[in-house]
């Protein structure tokens, strides 16, 4: 079987109209059962069986498995066609240039060919196409003794230059690459990375070095790099001078308008970090000026940015006291459908979040029951990260439910699925966290004795107030409300300021 559900699931409503328009436009006959079977997957209510038994009788079964491949390859031609269609406008335009000229410098017609070359070479100058540029000059110098005005040294420097560009860019884009799978393997022993000495000996072993002669989309690569081991160890203030200096040389950059989505994702890696260190005024700055970004050429980006730009400003405003303000901002982006699922998912579990400290745990448990899939594909969706702070919310959310059997079962769910994994990593601290949860569900009062209060004191070893991480400082603040019996929202932005005045 193809994977036929999963690609079409994919398909916007759009797409799959204008699909079954080019599956009618391709078909000869008119007995073909590839729209009735394109149909009967979009609806995803039947089965593979029940569409079979639909379409054919039950000795057809060859038939139908051919009829599924001849589909599975019509929707990659479809998908291929559209990703031409979209295919960057410049880079197209560049690649005709050199087809082009290439042709007329088979026929002999040197003098137009090397003005369709010279055009080509502004452009993919101006883009910096490094990989185009040097086609370009691989022609411009097999062809030089057609052109006797041309400098050839002049050239051959142009083609060494640009290889070096090409190849620093190659360079890093192997470095973010091998440290990406580094961090993403799912080894157990992401925490204990040393990732300062692991960038340095990568960078090292791909010879490597920081300069200002770098491309917009190099320094973005660089800086997602450097960011990454923030993600890792969860210490944001050790990235952000560099991530705001690095900016600066981007700001001065000459190309900075021509690689416009480098740019955004830089805004937002900025705003992301400056979010972390708890400066909401300064993160929601650098979200002005993503906006601002977004926006420009025709809004070319707007829709690619829109969510992570609202879930990071609705953080912000959440910490700021105008928690009001993030709820609607996040209720009004899930009207919409969109095809950033990570994203969406980060954005329903802050919501959740929201409506607990808030106390709507009506609206907070009706998110949860979205949540149908398993974990496992959750997972595979937006990491174990997320996975772990769903179920910790999940948890904390039923014990202000008192949906006791349900506190019960996915306590030892928890236990049972991640303990090992949080103990593995070095992250003790969450499972000391949920046993003080247990204590409370247990027995409420407890809580409120100099003896537990103490035990708590004791029992985590934090990071100083300005490094400690905010999500952290959130599910404590649960616990802290519940002992010292006021509301969760003032407890967490009380920790929160407290962080805050330390900066």
């Amino acid at each position: 079987m193809t994977n036929l559900n999963e690609i079409i699931s994919n398909l916007s409503k759009d797409e799959k109209l204008l699909f079954v328009n080019y599956l009618e436009k391709k078909n000869k006959r008119k007995d073909t059962k590839n729209i009735a079977l394109f149909k009967l997957l979009s609806n995803n209510q039947l089965d593979s069986q029940a569409i079979f038994l639909k379409l054919y009788n039950k000795n057809q079964k060859d038939a139908y498995h051919a009829l599924r491949k001849r589909l599975h390859q019509s929707i990659i031609d479809f998908i291929a066609n559209i990703s031409l269609e979209e295919e960057n406008s410049i880079d197209m335009q560049v690649i005709k240039y050199i087809l082009a000229s290439r042709t007329f410098l088979n026929h002999k017609q040197y003098k137009v060919a090397y003005k369709v070359l010279a055009k080509a070479e502004i452009i993919a100058n101006e883009h910096l196409l490094f990989p185009l540029l040097n086609e370009i000059y691989h022609t411009k110098i097999q062809y030089a003794h057609a052109n006797p005005s041309e400098d050839i040294d002049g050239l051959i420097q142009k083609f060494k230059d640009n290889q070096k560009n090409a190849f620093l860019e190659d360079q890093l884009n192997i470095v973010y690459a091998k440290i990406r799978q580094i961090i993403s393997q799912d080894n157990h022993q992401r925490n204990s990375i040393d990732f300062e000495n692991l960038l340095i000996k990568t960078f090292k072993e791909y010879n490597v070095n920081i300069n200002d002669s770098m491309s917009f989309k190099s320094l973005y690569q660089l800086i997602t790099i450097v960011s990454l081991s923030a993600f890792v160890s969860k210490d944001y203030f050790k990235i952000e001078p560099f991530l705001v200096k690095t900016y600066q040389k981007l700001q001065q950059h000459k190309n900075k308008q021509k690689q416009l989505y480098y740019h955004i994702e830089v805004l937002y890696l900025i705003a992301n970090a400056l979010f972390r260190n708890k400066k909401f005024n300064e993160s929601i700055d650098y979200l002005r000026l993503m906006k601002n970004h977004m926006l420009k050429q025709n809004r070319k980006y707007n829709s690619t940015f829109k969510l992570k730009h609202n879930l990071l400003l609705a953080l912000n405003l959440n910490y700021s006291n105008k928690q009001e303000q993030a709820i609607l901002l996040l209720e009004t982006v899930l009207l919409k459908k969109h095809k950033d699922l990570e994203t969406l998912l980060d954005i329903n579990l802050s919501l959740a979040m929201y409506y607990i400290q808030f106390k709507d745990y009506k609206k907070a448990h009706t998110i949860f029951k979205a949540f149908y899939h398993t974990d496992n594909y959750y997972e595979s969706k937006a990491g174990k990260e997320w996975v772990i702070k769903k179920n910790l919310i999940e948890i904390i959310l039923h014990i202000e439910l008192e949906n006791i059997d349900l506190v019960d079962s996915r306590l030892l769910s928890f236990k049972r699925n991640y303990n090992p994994y949080l103990k593995s990593i070095h992250q003790d601290r969450v499972i000391t966290y949920l046993q003080f949860v247990e204590i409370y569900y247990k027995n409420p009062h407890a809580i409120k004795t100099e003896a537990f209060i103490n035990k708590v004191k004791h029992a985590f070893v934090w990071l100083e107030a300005k490094r400690e991480d905010i999500f952290v400082l959130s599910y404590f603040a649960w616990l802290k409300s519940k002992m010292e019996d006021k509301p969760l929202y003032t407890v967490t932005l009380e920790l929160v300021n407290k962080a805050q005045i330390v900066n």
